[in-house]
Order: structure tokens, then C-alpha cells, then sequence
């Protein structure tokens, strides 16, 4: 049988049903080698296998919980789970406790019957193969989030049920919808509740408000690909946690204890459980109305909130003769030791025995996620580029292991011996075996051409645990592999096939949903340390999805980042790890800019080759907002007709040019376009790939101050191309496209964009002037108050310049007094509101200063009359 419905391949966590412990247990008390015996036998006959990615807020638990459930598995002691980064691969994450790096572990679980009585998916026994990667809660490493779940099914997105729904978990559950990875969703410190006294009427006020927000964000995705993917309670994709003490509940936790109670079957029951459900004490009815009787309450508070509150109020109170008689109905029995503790150690052991954090989210995982020959139905037209009825999209949807290799690799992970790497990812069809020899395509291979394509042998596979790989012959599809000895040739992500599959078009590039907008630059102190830094900027890069490193003419080294955190942390593993200590010159974080245009050039624009030989016509004009913004998501590809088509025709003009579309820059993925509308021009496609090539070059450095362009078409309407091979080399092409370039977007009315972020506030009421008025001194736009319900916070969001957020979020907690915390999250691109080319504009005056930074001439170009 096959058991790909036996694999979960997901990114959130949970804490193992003590039942299910003990044959967890044996597998890494009998060692890693019988660990490799269970993943092989998964490996021979896949069906019971989920790949999750956890997400989450910061600082809302995350590893915590991520710890809970890999402690179930025996990996770490229960005992330290709640006070250490259990997964963090990296000094920083157990020093500051937060997650930097996505983590990754494969776990074996083995259900019972009765657990799995309800299940009504496929499977093949009881046993569960979850691969679970770790992800960070903090926007500025949302990169790491991005690539953990372009290989994953399914996401556990963890959410303070206090705080609410902030903008980052908005961030990574759009992240989660865009790549069809199906959400569940953990709501945690739900033992705040407790500790402020709540009643239970309020806290599932405040819980279904938590819900309703986060259920707002899947809303604004309509794929009816996948179905419906809202979450709720009743549907048993909501689950309630307290994640530092190690317990966690669905609704079917109580509704398989009170269903007797009414005659009720579990389904039944739980459909009381949440909503407008009321059960009255004294008349022993239920309505679906509060009758306004004292003894009338929410189902959700009688048979869910109050009895954990009670057992909660008699372990804290020492209270433990009131405490025998619940356990013993629960059949709960303490060890002698565990009898003799207090307080807050009572509460979290008795907890963890009644409802064990594991229990309630393996359960959930396994029941409301896919399984990778689910998921790949419907994920395939999102992912492969080419023809949906290939042989190789026919393999990526069938999950088939005997068909052809397709493998993306989304990660590089830096390896024990310095420069070294495994090159992580998923195996979508077919299976990667060590020794085996592959085609490599990188992120810039086109069909048609042979750039950024490689051939090599893999070294060795290993499944990635945490800190440590396990060895195993070879990964079928359907899992995640780390791959020894591919390092050379993938810098960042590639896309895997048997070297014999040359036809096999690649996985689609992976879209990131924060840019690296904060730039440093960095020089060695001493000079002779420079050949040093040049290669461990090279392995930088290697080790961040997301960080980006150039250098100037001037030669000056920049690191772009995410944020200030983010490039923090590359900073100091550049030093620290990549250059072993070498001092540097660091200087002040700045920003970067983007180039656009405000209309079509208001004049032909025609440039010559140097040797007079050939000519162009040229003319720049804007993109539409929906054009760039379908690009920058990667919803349609040059060799799409059909989609370029449908936006051009949508948003763009009433000509269809989408079969004129030579190609997309900077980087052959950038938000700009050129075009060919020429009729009968003799010998242009012998220049085409120069014309493509200057056109890539000249967008990455536009006319303004070398910033890269945005949201720009250049029309080639009419040429004129010298019949002599030797007359129309690149030497000459390349030079006369870029002037052309240059000299259409400077007729086009040139403007300067800057990166915003969206910042979300969360403050008392009195602070909410000050903030308003700080606010407006840095250029700020205040979107939107909104009060948390029960408390006299407001969660304020607003749009505020990059560029002037390092300045505001001091001055923020000065005036504030620390009492408002700002958490950032970039949303867009915005046109700075004057001219560059009047130099006593704002406009003028960034111009200059980039133009200075870079060493250009302080002059602005000629305009090109």
C-alpha cells in the first residue's frame, strides 16, 4: 500500500500524547541506527508522512511549544523545555530567545486505535513520519519562513491569544496561502486568562476575536484550489495552549469527556462547545441563547474554561485535597515526588498529565493536514513552470517515487567544517539517492539557454535533525533531504532533476515577502584582510535566503538586510563564523531606493553604436500597480503566454504586447519589462540577447543614482541593425541599449520610490496622542486604532518611511516611556512626493546623498533632449 498519506510535511509543533511516548522512546534508546531502520521503512512504503512548518509571533511561545512536542520524541529532557530554544541552531537564538534560523527534525510517532478511531483520511496503520521545520516569529527573518514552507504542506501558525493578531502573523499566513500550504492554528497563553482573572465569558469573547481577525487574513485569499481553509474551533483546526507549561486542548478533548454526561456522540458534543451554545445548571437544558440566569453559561465556559480553571485555582493553592478527586475521575495518578510539589510546578505537572501538549496537536496535525500526495494535487500549477501536462508535472502530482526527479532545494545550511553547506529541500517526484548525478538549475536558467545550469554527483543524502544529520541511502518524494557535495554550484535555491531529464523545466523561484531594504557597508581595517572578506561575503550570502551583497565602483562592500535585527545577525556571522574574527569598518544602517517613472517619454529617444553602425528607438512608460505587483509575486513567467497576456490585456493596454515581451530586469525576475514592438526590422534577434543584457544591466543602475528600477516598460519601436556580424558585436549592442535606457527613463519624468513599512503600535489609550504626534514628525500615516477587546490597549497601525524608522522607534520609547512597542513588517514602495530633478526638492536631496554614498559624480545626468 502506499503510505505518502502516512507523512506530514509541516512548520509548527506540539507535545507528544504520553501514550504514544514509550514507542518514541525505544526508537532513540535502541539509537540513531534503528531511528534510520523506522525513516527507511517510511521511506520503502510512504503513506503516513506530513511535512509541517511552525510559524509564529515573537515571542509567543514559539520554540517553547516547538519543544514540547520534540521532547515527546525523547530528543531533549520535558524538564528544560519551557526555558531554552530547544531547536536553535545558533548562539544568538539561546542568548536572546528567539528563533533566528529555521530548524529542522524529522519525528516518528505511533497513534493508538482510539486515537484515530474518528480519522477518516487515507492511512496505512498508526505510524506517522512528521517532518517539522521551525521557522522564526520575527518579520526581519521571514525569509527563513518563506523557504521552510515552499517545502512543506501544512503550517501550525502559533498566535498570542492575548496580543492578537499582529502583523507578523499576518505576514507569514499570507506567506502560508500564496504557496497553498493549509494553516491550522495554536492559540496560546491561553493561562494569561487565569492569571488576569478573566471570567470565561470574557476570555471567549476575547479568543473568538482572536479567531475572527486571523480568519479576516485567509479571507483575502480566494483559491478554490485548495478549499476551504478558514479556521475555527468546531472544525478542530484551532487549538488553545499554554505553551511554557506544556499543555494544550481542541474542543474534542472535552467533548470526549462530557459526551456521556448528555448522550451525546463527540461530534455532537463538540458542536456545543463554541458559539452561541448555553447550558443551564439548574434546568439541564441547552438553548442557544443566554436566558440571563446565573446559571446559564456558554457551553465553551462550563465544559471547557471553568474546569481548567478550577484545576488550576487548587494547584496553585496548594489545595490538593480538593485536587484528589478530579484526578482520580480523570485517572491521573501522581508519583510520590510530583505529590510533594507546589504551586506553579504542581499546576504544570498536573496539566501536562490531563492534557498534554502533544496529544491534542500530533492529533490535529495528523487529522487536519495533507499528506504530500494530497498536497501535490492541487500545489503543482503552483509550482512547476512548465506545461501542466508534462511528464514531470503529471509526476509532481502524483507524488510518484518511480517517476522522474524533481527536487527544489530552498535552503543552504551551513555545515560543521567552515565553507561548507548542505543543500536542503524537498523531493517532489521521483527520489535523490547518494552518488547520484543531477542537472542543477539555478534561479537565472531559462530553457532556451544554458546559463545557470550545472551538472554534479551527490555526495551523500542525510535527513536533517536539528544540530545533527542522519545518514540514509536515499529520500523518495514526498520528504524533505539535506545533500552533501552541491555547494559549488547553488548559491541560494535551485531546482533538481537526473542529469538525463533535459527537458524538465525548473520549480518556480521562490517570492519573498519582505525585501532587503536596510544596507551597511563594510570594509576590512586591514588591507591585506580584503581577499578574506570577498569570499566570506560569498558564503554570507550562501547562508541567508534573503541578505544580498554587492560592491560598488568605488569598492565599497554592501550587505543588505531585511531590518536592523536582520543584519545584525549577518553582521556578526560574517565576522564571527565566515571571517574568524576579522575586524571591520562598519558604517550606519541607511536605506535603499527605487527608480520609476510618472509618464511616457515626452520625446523619441534614439541612440547609435559607437561605430555608428546600428540604431534604436526607444520610450519609456510606467507599469501598472497590478502588472508589477503580479511579477513581483511571480504569477506570471516570460514563458507564459498566457498569463502575461491576461494581465496585459487586464491592467496594461488595450494592445496585447505579452508575445513582445523579450524579458523581465534586474535578474531576469525584476519589475520591469522590455519589449519589441518593431515590424520587419532585418538581423534584431541577432542582437536580442545583447539587447536583453543591456537592458538587465541598466535597470540594476538607474539613470538617477544607480538604484535599481521599478515599474518601468522600455518599447523598442523601431531599429536599424548593421547586416555585418562584426558590426553589431555586444561591445557595440550593449552600450547603445543602456544610453537608450538611461535617456527614455529620463525623458519619462523620473521619480525616486522609497520603501515603507507598515508598523503596528501597541499602546495604552493616554499614549496614543503622543504617539500620533511623533508620528507625524517622521512622515508617518496612522491607519487605523483599534481597541483589544477587554483592555484598555490599542493596537494602532500605521505606514512610515524605512528611512526614518531607526530615528522614531527611539524617540518613540522616550516619549512613551517605553510603554508602546512598535513592530515593523515592509509593505510597499511609495513615491517620494517631489521632483529629483529639481535639486532644492527632498527628492533631490536623497539623490544626492546616494549619489555621494556611491562615489558618483554630484551632478545629475544630462537630460536627454
Amino acid at each position: 500500500m502506499d503510505k505518502k498519506h502516512n507523512i506530514r510535511n509541516m512548520s509548527v509543533i506540539a507535545h507528544m500524547d504520553h501514550v504514544c511516548i514509550c514507542s518514541v522512546r525505544v526508537i532513540y534508546e535502541l539509537g540513531s541506527s534503528f531511528f534510520c531502520t523506522v525513516i527507511n521503512w517510511f521511506f520503502c512504503s510512504m503513506l503516513n508522512v506530513e511535512i509541517l512548518n511552525c510559524q509564529y509571533m515573537l515571542f509567543a511561545g514559539n520554540s517553547t511549544l516547538t519543544g514540547s512536542l520534540v521532547a515527546a520524541a525523547r530528543i531533549i529532557g520535558q524538564e528544560v523545555d519551557g526555558d531554552v530554544c530547544t531547536k536553535g541552531t545558533c548562539a544568538d537564538e539561546v542568548a536572546d530567545g528567539i528563533t533566528i534560523k529555521a530548524a529542522g527534525i524529522s519525528l516518528y510517532y505511533e497513534m493508538t486505535d482510539s486515537s484515530m478511531k474518528t480519522f477518516k483520511g487515507e492511512r496505512d496503520g498508526n505510524k506517522y513520519l512528521i517532518n517539522l521545520i521551525d521557522t522564526p516569529g520575527h518579520v526581519d527573518f521571514s525569509a527563513e519562513v518563506t523557504a521552510a514552507l515552499r517545502v512543506t504542506d501544512g503550517a501550525l501558525v502559533v498566535i498570542d491569544c492575548i496580543e492578537g493578531v499582529c502583523v507578523q502573523t499576518e505576514t507569514v499566513l499570507r506567506q502560508a496561502l500564496g504557496e497553498r500550504v493549509i494553516p491550522v492554528v495554536v492559540l496560546t497563553k491561553i493561562d494569561k486568562f487565569f492569571n488576569l482573572q478573566d471570567d470565561g465569558e470574557e476570555a471567549y469573547k476575547k479568543l473568538s476575536w482572536v479567531i475572527d481577525k486571523a480568519n479576516a487574513v485567509i479571507s483575502t485569499y480566494e483559491d478554490q484550489t485548495f478549499g476551504d481553509v478558514h479556521v475555527c474551533p468546531l472544525k478542530g483546526t484551532v487549538a488553545f495552549s499554554a505553551c511554557l507549561h506544556g499543555w494544550a486542548f481542541t474542543l474534542a478533548n472535552f467533548a470526549k469527556m462530557f459526551a456521556p454526561t448528555f448522550n451525546f456522540t463527540e461530534s455532537e458534543m463538540m458542536k456545543k462547545l463554541w458559539g452561541e451554545n448555553f447550558f443551564d445548571v439548574k434546568t439541564k437544558a441547552w438553548t442557544t441563547m443566554n436566558t440571563g440566569s446565573g446559571t446559564c453559561k456558554r457551553g465553551f465556559v462550563k465544559f471547557c474554561y471553568e474546569p481548567i480553571k478550577d484545576m488550576i485555582k487548587y494547584c496553585m493553592n496548594n489545595q490538593k485535597d480538593a485536587l484528589e478527586k478530579p484526578l482520580r475521575k480523570l485517572k491521573i495518578t501522581l508519583k510520590d515526588d510530583e505529590m510533594n510539589l507546589t504551586g506553579e510546578d504542581l499546576m504544570k505537572c498536573v496539566m501536562q498529565y490531563w492534557l498534554p501538549a502533544s496529544t491534542a496537536l500530533v492529533k490535529m496535525m495528523i487529522f487536519q493536514l495533507p499528506s504530500p500526495s494530497t498536497a501535490q494535487k492541487y500545489r503543482v500549477d503552483n509550482l512547476y513552470e512548465g506545461p501542466l501536462t508534462d511528464k514531470y508535472a503529471t509526476a509532481i502530482r502524483n507524488c510518484d517515487p518511480e517517476g522522474p526527479l524533481m527536487l527544489y532545494v530552498s535552503k543552504m545550511i551551513p555545515g560543521s567544517d567552515k565553507g561548507s553547506f548542505f543543500a536542503f529541500g524537498r523531493v517532489f517526484s521521483g527520489r535523490i539517492a547518494s552518488g547520484m548525478k543531477v542537472r542543477i538549475m539555478g534561479p537565472n536558467y531559462a530553457p532556451d539557454q544554458n546559463k545557470d545550469l550545472y551538472f554534479e554527483s551527490v555526495q551523500c543524502t542525510v535527513i536533517w535533525m536539528s544540530k545533527k544529520y542522519e545518514h540514509v541511502r536515499d529520500v523518495p518524494c514526498g520528504n524533505t533531504v539535506a545533500m552533501v557535495g552541491l555547494d559549488h554550484f547553488i548559491t541560494k535555491n535551485a531546482t533538481l532533476t537526473d542529469e538525463v531529464d533535459v527537458d524538465a523545466f525548473p520549480i518556480r523561484a521562490m517570492k519573498f515577502s519582505v525585501c532587503p531594504v536596510v544596507v551597511v557597508t563594510v570594509q576590512c581595517k586591514v588591507a591585506s584582510d580584503f581577499p578574506k572578506l570577498v569570499e566570506g561575503l560569498k558564503l554570507l550570502v550562501k547562508s541567508d535566503p534573503l541578505v544580498l551583497c554587492t560592491i560598488e565602483e568605488s569598492g565599497e562592500h554592501f550587505i543588505a538586510g531585511a531590518g536592523e535585527l536582520h543584519l545584525k545577525i549577518c553582521l556578526k556571522d560574517l565576522q564571527e563564523y565566515f571571517l574568524d574574527g576579522t575586524e571591520l569598518t562598519i558604517s550606519t544602517p541607511f536605506v535603499s531606493f527605487r527608480e520609476t517613472v510618472l509618464q511616457e517619454s515626452d520625446h523619441p529617444i534614439m541612440r547609435k553604436s559607437q561605430n555608428k553602425h546600428n540604431c534604436l528607438h526607444m520610450k519609456a512608460y510606467p507599469l501598472m500597480n497590478e502588472f508589477t505587483k503580479a511579477i513581483d509575486e511571480g504569477h506570471i513567467q516570460l514563458s507564459d503566454h498566457m498569463a502575461c497576456s491576461k494581465i496585459f490585456s487586464e491592467v496594461q493596454s488595450d494592445r496585447d504586447l505579452s508575445r513582445e515581451l523579450w524579458c523581465f530586469g534586474p535578474d531576469t525576475n525584476g519589475p520591469n519589462v522590455i519589449i519589441n514592438t518593431c515590424k520587419g526590422v532585418k538581423y534584431l534577434d541577432e542582437i536580442k540577447d545583447s539587447i536583453v543584457d543591456g537592458f538587465k544591466w541598466a535597470s540594476k543602475e538607474g539613470a538617477l543614482a544607480q538604484e535599481n528600477m521599478r515599474g518601468i516598460c522600455f518599447e523598442i519601436y523601431d531599429a536599424a541593425v548593421n547586416a555585418n556580424a562584426a558590426d553589431r558585436v555586444s561591445g557595440q549592442v550593449i552600450p547603445m541599449v543602456m544610453e537608450a535606457i538611461y535617456a527614455s527613463q529620463l525623458a519619462a519624468k523620473p521619480m525616486l520610490l522609497e520603501p515603507v513599512y507598515l508598523v503596528e503600535i501597541q499602546a495604552p489609550k493616554h499614549a496614543l496622542g503622543v504617539i500620533n504626534s511623533v508620528m507625524n514628525q517622521f512622515r508617518g500615516q496612522v491607519l487605523e486604532e483599534i481597541q483589544r477587546p477587554g483592555t484598555s490597549i490599542y493596537n494602532l497601525r500605521a505606514h512610515i518611511p524605512v528611512c526614518e524608522s531607526f530615528e522614531f522607534s527611539r524617540t518613540l520609547r522616550d516619549v512613551t516611556y517605553s510603554q508602546a512597542f512598535p513592530q515593523y513588517v515592509f509593505d510597499h514602495w511609495d513615491m517620494v512626493p517631489s521632483d529629483p530633478l529639481e535639486a532644492s526638492s527632498h527628492a533631490a536631496q536623497l539623490v544626492l546623498s546616494v549619489r555621494k554614498r556611491k562615489g558618483l559624480k554630484e551632478q545629475m545626468p544630462p537630460l536627454p533632449f
